[in-house]
Formats: structure tokens, sequence, C-alpha cells
């Protein structure tokens, strides 16, 4: 795997972006839009998967950053649940529900596969300075 340097680099983290701008647009429209609780909900649990990346890129250890892979995925599972009760209420079509559900799952594979390499890998580095000058 190729050393990644920012973690707008990590393809889940690119992933949960798609998600988040697609949540976004449909929660503001018609009566999504109205429920403010479901709306807020699933906002912050796509927002959660975005953020719990770049958090957990930024750690100070590879354990905490699994750590944080793991919360990711956990809060793509409750964007999945949140969708069907979305879908249920009418909320979305079924269009939009098959393409943010495919989005959340492909997350959560791409969260899944790249968990198993840390692991299998726990001497990797994940970031590598070019030429890190230190101020003393």
């Amino acid at each position: 795997m190729a050393t990644i340097s920012h973690f707008e680099e990590i393809e889940s983290w690119k992933t949960a972006r798609q998600l988040t701008n697609l949540i976004y647009q449909v929660s503001g429209l018609g009566p999504f839009s109205k429920d403010f609780g479901l709306k807020d909900q699933i906002r912050r649990a796509s927002v959660s998967i975005m953020s719990n990346i770049a958090e957990g890129f930024e750690s100070r250890t590879q354990a905490q950053f699994i750590n944080y892979l793991g919360i990711a995925k956990g809060s793509a599972a409750e964007v999945r649940s949140q969708l069907y009760i979305a879908s249920d209420q009418t909320y979305i079509t079924e269009e939009q529900f098959s393409q943010m559900l495919d989005l959340s799952d492909k997350a959560v594979r791409q969260l899944a596969s790249f968990i198993d390499y840390l692991e299998s890998n726990p001497q990797s580095r994940r970031v590598r300075e070019e030429s890190p000058e230190y101020a003393v």
C-alpha cells in the first residue's frame, strides 16, 4: 500500500465525503427538512464518519488510528439504519435510498479492508516526513 500523507487521500474518507454531501442535499428538502431530529442525527452520523477517519489519521499511534476507523465504521452503520427510517417515512426516493445505502456500504467495506491491512502490518508507517525540520 502506498504511503498516505494526508487523510484526504484515504479512499473511505472520499466515499464518506460523497455520502455526507448527498445526505445534506436530500435532508434539506421537503418533509425531511422538517424532521429536525432525524435530519440532525443522520447529518451528524455522516459527518462522524469523515471526522473519525481524519482524527484517527492524525492520532499518535496505529492502535488509536484503528480504533477511530472502527468508530467511523459504526457511524456508517448508523447512517444506514437512519436511511431506512427516511425511506419508511417517504422522505427520500427509492433511488436516493439505494444510492446512499450503496455509499454507506462501500465506506464500511473500505474501512474494514483498511483496518485489516493496518492490523496485518503493525509496523507499517502511514506518514513519512520528507525532510523534517524542527525548531529547537
